[in-house]
This record gives structure tokens, sequence and C-alpha cells, in this order.
């Protein structure tokens, strides 16, 4: 019998309070958790909120491919509160550090004109595919009619080409709303596919844990061990796995990306949810439908 066979689905919470106890510090995925990408969660923001109140430390922790000044900018807009979070770590951070270590190179970019604050003051050349040394995908240009298959053709010429791909946001998909749009990921994932190099910046891969932590232990005036930090997200690609990799407990959130999968969005199959996490391999220490204190 294989391990992934073996998977209970975990167990189910409707409250974050006693949870939150075991805990000195929180890494919350943004989008899916404490907003849908149009409004604020506000029982998620509520936690959050709380728990700081507590003494509790959050650090919002999101693939989105901008920095996360700018990430500040967009919440605030759809209503999630300071007193929610101490502070944020985006791809976009991670992004622009792996760009720093490349420098004086031609940058051939993918994505919309609203990730562009990403490259402010890094002092890079923008050119076509055809003149440049390495590709920046951050997402699709227009994610609202786009898919994957809109870019196979310039992904095949990229890869002809044999260019370094740097993925700003390893997300597949988010939700807008009530719908699901394509982010970096699935594009990264594509060129992948075609033997193309990636190096994906954020979750589920460690620099953007260790840069978390690392805002964490300044928060706090002194490191946190990881048997202290949760992390909460509603991606098993993302947030699950590299919670699990990195040494964290997750909360792990079903009313996000999964939510067709585990049928009811507010009261999950308990055996759709044993699939999923089996078929993972791993499962998160809690599951809630929303988070919520």
């Amino acid at each position: 019998m294989t391990q992934t066979s073996t998977i209970q689905a975990p167990s189910f919470i409707t409250s974050f309070v006693g949870l939150a106890d075991r805990y000195d510090a929180v890494l919350s995925d943004v989008w899916g958790v404490v907003h849908n990408g149009v409004v604020a969660t506000p029982s998620a923001c509520e936690a959050l909120t709380r728990f700081r109140a507590n003494g509790g430390t959050v650090i919002l922790i999101t693939n989105a491919p901008r920095p996360g000044a700018t990430v500040v900018n967009f919440i605030d807009k759809v209503g999630v509160p300071h007193s929610a979070y101490d502070g944020i770590v985006s791809s976009g951070d991670v992004t622009r550090s792996a760009m720093q270590a490349r420098p004086h190179k031609n940058v051939f970019h993918i994505g919309p004109e609203r990730d562009l604050p990403i490259f402010d003051s890094l002092g890079l050349d923008f050119v076509p595919m055809e003149k440049a040394d390495y590709v920046v995908c951050t997402g699709l240009n227009h994610d609202d009619v786009e898919t994957p298959e809109t870019y196979r053709a310039l992904l095949t010429e990229i890869r002809k080409r044999n260019l370094f791909m740097l993925c700003g946001n390893p997300d597949l998909v988010v939700e807008r709303g009530d719908k699901l749009i394509y982010c970096a990921g699935a594009l990264a994932d594509l060129y992948a596919s075609l033997g193309g190099e990636v190096l994906y910046a954020g979750k589920p891969h460690r620099p953007i844990y260790d840069l978390a932590l690392e805002r964490v232990a300044k928060a706090r005036g002194k490191p946190v061990a990881k048997t202290r930090v949760l992390a909460i997200g509603d991606s098993i690609r993302t947030d699950l796995t590299g919670a699990i990799d990195y040494g964290l407990d997750c909360l792990f959130v079903t009313a996000g990306i999964h939510a067709e999968e585990l049928g009811d969005r507010h009261a999950p199959d308990p055996e759709a949810l044993r699939k999923i996490f089996a078929k993972a391999g791993i499962a998160p220490k809690a599951v809630t439908s929303r988070l919520a204190w």
C-alpha cells in the first residue's frame, strides 16, 4: 500500500481561536484567504486582527508578482485593514532579488502592464524576444480572455532559443470574484513541459519562506521556531506543499481555488477532502471553509 492511500482528511474547524493559541506567528496567503480579488473576506481579516491583538505576528505571504509595497496598495482598495497584518512578502520581492543577481541583461517580459512596478529601479533593458538573454513571466497579458494555449507558439519559439524563464508567480490559477483566472505558473509549467528551464519565485519554494521568517523575527525582535509558525492558504500546490516542505503546520482553507472539487463551498465533502490530500500525499494540520475567529 502506498503512503498516499493512507492519508486521512484532517480535522475540520469552524473557529481559528483554539488553534491560534499554539502559534506565535502566522504566514497567511492573501488571494483566496483574506480577499477574493474583488472584496476583502471580513471573517479572515477579523481573525488575523484578533490573533495580532493577542500577541501574534502576521506576515501576509503572496505569489503576487509585484513588490510587497504595491500589494499593500491593492489590498487597501479591496478593504483589507492594516490591523490584520504586520507586513507582506511577495513573490515579486523574490523575483526582484533574482533579477538583481542577473545585472546588465536584456529581458523579455510576458505579463500585464500592472506588473511593471516589479522592475522599478532595476535598470533592466526590455527587448523583443529575439534579442533577450532571458524571460520574466509575471502572468498572461490579458488574463480575462487568454489561456496558456494562447502562448504555446510564443513559448515554442522561446524554447528554440533555449532561454531561461523566471516565473514571478508560481500560481496556476487564482480567484477573481466568482471565476478562476490563469496565472504565470500555468505558462511556466507549459514552458517546462516543452523542455525549458524555469526558476519559480514564490510558494511553494523556499526563498519566500526564508524572507517571511526574517520579517517575523524582525517584528518580534527574535527568531521564532518553525513549530510556532502556522501557514494558512487555499492551494495544495503552493500553500500546503510549500508549508509542509518547509516544516510548517498548515491550516487549509477550502472555499478558495479547490472549492468546486470539494462540493459545497461552506461544507466540503470529507471524502473529497481525503481524496485530494491522498493524491497530493500530504495533509494540513486542520481544515476550515473560511478563516474565522
